[in-house]
């Protein structure tokens, strides 16, 4: 096991994975900006080095900067969380060059399944269901009308190197193909530096199942059930829950077991996400997130399982803790991801909290990392905590949820919390029967009628 792990992140996440090192009894280094010193992940480290100026590329994203921290705290292992250098192929290459171990899956995993053409490809030999459409990139508009001629519009155009919705374009039609591949090429190059660009179908009402997937790079694999992520404004997820409401037992088991045997043939190391379109009884694959998830917690709620400390446990060499007949799925849990924004324009609402009270009582977890008094920046992602319950049931967990809404009080700035105590009245909230188009068209009417 290590002896001290630095936390190569900020925020909520910073301080959960700092909470798993704690009980582990491993020593903690969190590094940060200048804008984060009074942060709450700094405050209760073992250890903090300032690591730059605010910006995120001059902190957070500079590798020299984290190697320097590690070296004069000695740190032997680095937890990236999620988001900043996450999922950077490199940054794991030159740990391991130093000597430090990388919290997460080889760099040949995280590049394999960072480029999208790739992943399908490989996900596709796995055995994993994959959405038609072109086996490979493509170069010209030649190139994709064939594609449109054989699987058929409405298409969806994708960049290679995308994410976050970037680099996205449908094309309903013929005539709409042109436009979108040249508005898909230009936003992915301004992106991304790689204007490479794949065609998928559309699908019209589907929802997003992601599985949560472990591999301990011995030839080990499970999943953990699935997550449902649907509820999304603008290609970010807002709300998500487990198990998904849309699934039924002999969906999940199929699913689930052909993921964990995907993950065992690769031998990958891990904590990871295999994303999903679900239409009709159908599966697509979408992507593979190579690292720990914001929505981590409802599957932690229904499983009993710290996936930190299973990432820990399996980067420092150990085999897996538990077996899939281990895995036993217990009740419902819903995420609501709470930003600093107004709930109506999704305006960031930087700036200091006045006064906290979070919720509590049985089945009610929040992760963040504010506190009152404390200044959020105005640099970085608006994520400032998220409300986590559970219940026997997903009824009780809806009820649940409800209760926990109303007693969270975050003054002095403005938070999306207002558009989750709307949405827990929602009848097709309530029932569960939406799909990743719903929130939008929601929000859309909303404004039409405000």
């Amino acid at each position: 096991m290590f002896d001290k792990i630095l936390i190569a992140n900020r925020g909520e996440i910073a301080l959960r994975i700092q909470r798993a090192c704690k009980e582990l009894g491993i020593a903690t280094v969190a590094v940060h900006s200048t804008a984060d010193a009074d942060a709450m992940h700094v405050r209760l480290a073992d250890e903090s080095v300032c690591i730059g100026p605010p910006p995120a590329m001059d902190s957070y994203l500079n590798i020299p900067a984290i190697l320097a921290a590690c070296e004069i705290t000695g740190a032997n292992a680095v937890h990236p969380g999620y988001g900043f250098l996450s999922e950077n192929a490199r940054f794991a290459e030159i740990l391991e060059e130093h000597k430090l171990t990388f919290i997460g899956p080889s760099s040949e995993h995280i590049r394999v399944m960072g480029d999208k053409i790739m992943a399908k490809e490989t996900v596709k030999k796995l055995g994993i269901p994959v959405v038609p459409g072109s086996d490979g990139g493509v170069s010209t508009d030649a190139e994709a009308i064939a594609v449109a001629n054989d699987v058929g519009f409405p298409l969806i155009v994708k960049a290679s190197a995308g994410g976050g919705g970037r680099g996205m374009k449908i094309a309903r039609n013929a005539e709409e193909l042109p436009v979108a591949l040249a508005t898909a090429r230009s936003e992915a190059k301004a992106a991304f530096g790689d204007d490479t660009l794949y065609i998928e179908k559309y699908l019209g009402q589907p929802r997003h199942i992601e599985v949560q997937v472990f591999g301990d790079g011995k030839g080990n694999g499970i999943h953990l059930g699935e997550r449902d992520c649907s509820l999304q404004r603008r290609h970010q997820k807002v709300w998500e829950e487990a198990l998904s409401p849309a699934l039924n037992d002999t969906q999940r088991a199929e699913i689930g077991a052909t993921c964990a045997k995907a993950i065992s043939d690769l031998g990958y190391r891990g904590a990871g996400t295999i994303e999903f379109l679900y239409e009709d009884g159908g599966f697509y694959f979408i992507e593979m997130n190579t690292r720990l998830q914001v929505e981590h917690p409802v599957t932690e709620m229904i499983t009993g399982m710290d996936l930190v400390i299973e990432q820990i446990r399996v980067a420092s060499g150990a085999s897996l803790s538990v077996r899939q007949e281990d895995i036993k799925f217990n009740g419902h849990a819903i995420e609501c991801r709470i930003n600093a924004e107004h709930p109506e324009t999704f305006t960031p609402s930087p700036g200091k909290i006045g006064y906290f009270h979070p919720p509590g009582g049985l089945g009610v977890r929040v992760d963040s990392g504010i506190y009152a008094g404390y200044v959020i920046p105005p640099y970085y992602d608006s994520l400032i905590g998220k409300l986590i319950v559970h219940g026997q049931n997903r009824n009780e967990c809806m009820m649940r949820l409800r209760r926990a809404l109303s007693e969270v009080v975050i003054d002095g700035v403005q938070t999306t919390i207002p558009l989750f105590e709307r949405l827990i009245n929602e009848p097709d909230i309530v029932n569960g029967l939406y799909d990743i188009h719903w929130l939008e068209k929601f929000l859309e009417n909303s404004n039409e009628s405000a």
